[in-house]
């Protein structure tokens, strides 16, 4: 069996230092000497390791009888570590914890499991070892799982909520709020009344669930939900808005979304609810939407060029004739010439058979055999640099620019 000294890179960005015990290829033991931020750290730690990997060794005597007797000196040769911490950084995340309202909630359990994971997100279980290494005298696994608990019986989420939206309004009313939707799989194969299958962003097949995040302009949380894996991406936004508004009264905004919550039903939702909103357009509708614009200038635009136009959505008694406004970029466009000519390539790939067929754009199916569509390569430059928003804002109250 042979040991040895190692150092290992932690997510947090510290080296852990370590004494490893191999027999052959298989590891019997690890000894964790700690974890070091600074060059200093790293040499005392590395010097500690040292010494355990070797105590007990001694040394043969060498010494010349003739040479007179060394000076004894007492006391310790050289620095030793006992212990490593980072309690400035502790100290500052636990201001920053407090300064946002948080501290409303009155559970150290919950406080250190929150920062724990910002110093590096990571299991329960070794959320414990982290706080250890920052000199923190971290509460067991079981204890956290307590607290997540009392999480839930006491709606944590919605004391938080508040001191969020507090701190978003310290300066004023909000006049916008940004809203996005992720998914997060579980790595089981069964499902529960929450973790379902469904459209995953990951392209997975496992259980997941659905994530939707509200936001102010800068991107600071206002409130989260959470939903079953399977719930359509546009069945979300309605339910969070309308809590949003009950929790914080009568307040007026404007909704920004992206495309995927661009459907008729969901945006007739959102006007019958008495929300304002502007939602991302589906590149596929730009040629249609443009349509007398391109007839008459071509697909020539100067940078940022806005032209305004209409659509009608819905069908029946509920169609109406909705705003939409585009905007042409050089930047987006250069950007977007990037993404084509790397679809292309993937297109020429799986017609010369080498690549799988996957969901590639710009391929062409003719019966059994596979070629690059370049009609449609053609259509998506001639949509290079747009960028369309379909709003209920009348143009007088917001300019298409502003839009």
């Amino acid at each position: 069996m042979g040991s040895f000294v190692r150092r290992v890179k932690t997510a947090s960005g510290a080296t852990a230092v370590q004494i490893m015990h191999k027999k052959g290829r298989e590891v019997v033991g690890i000894d964790h000497i700690g974890s070091a931020h600074t060059e200093a750290e790293l040499e005392w730690l590395l010097s500690e390791a040292q010494d355990r990997l070797h105590a007990g060794e001694q040394m043969l005597d060498f010494k010349d009888p003739e040479e007179p007797e060394a000076v004894v000196v007492t006391g310790p040769t050289k620095p030793m570590v006992t212990a490593t911490g980072s309690l400035v950084l502790w100290e500052a995340l636990g201001g920053l914890y407090n300064s946002l309202g948080f501290d409303q909630i009155k559970d150290d359990t919950f406080k250190a499991l929150v920062l724990g994971r910002i110093i590096e997100p990571t299991s329960k279980a070794d959320t414990v070892r982290v706080l250890t290494e920052i000199g923190v005298k971290s509460p067991t696994r079981v204890t956290f799982m307590r607290c997540l608990k009392r999480v839930i019986e006491r709606d944590y989420r919605d004391t938080i909520s508040a001191a969020c939206y507090a701190h978003a309004t310290t300066g004023g009313g909000l006049a916008m709020v940004l809203y996005d939707l992720t998914t997060l799989h579980f790595e089981t194969d069964k499902e529960d009344n929450l973790r379902k299958v469904g459209m995953s962003k990951e392209r997975r097949v496992d259980p997941q669930v659905t994530v939707g995040l509200l936001t102010d302009t800068s991107g600071f949380p206002l409130q989260i939900h959470l939903f079953e894996g399977n719930k359509a991406e546009t069945k979300t936004l309605i339910p969070v808005l309308t809590q949003f508004r009950e929790r914080h009264g009568s307040a007026e905004v404007i909704v920004v979304a992206d495309a995927g919550m661009l459907s008729a039903a969901n945006l007739d939702a959102l006007e019958y609810a008495g929300f304002r909103f502007i939602v991302g357009s589906r590149a596929a509708k730009t040629p249609y939407d443009l349509a007398e614009h391109l007839e008459r200038y071509g697909d020539y635009f100067t940078d940022g060029q806005v032209i305004e136009t209409t659509r009608d959505m819905g069908t029946g008694a509920s169609k109406r004739n909705r705003r939409v406004v585009y905007q042409y970029r050089f930047k987006r466009s250069q950007h977007d010439n990037k993404a084509i000519n790397a679809m292309i390539a993937r297109a020429e790939d799986v017609a010369s058979g080498k690549r799988p067929l996957k969901k590639d754009r710009f391929v062409r199916i003719d019966g059994a055999e596979r070629g690059v569509d370049w009609a449609l390569v053609e259509r998506a430059r001639s949509m290079m640099g747009l960028k369309g928003y379909v709003t209920n804002i009348d143009t007088a109250a917001m300019a298409g620019a502003d839009v």
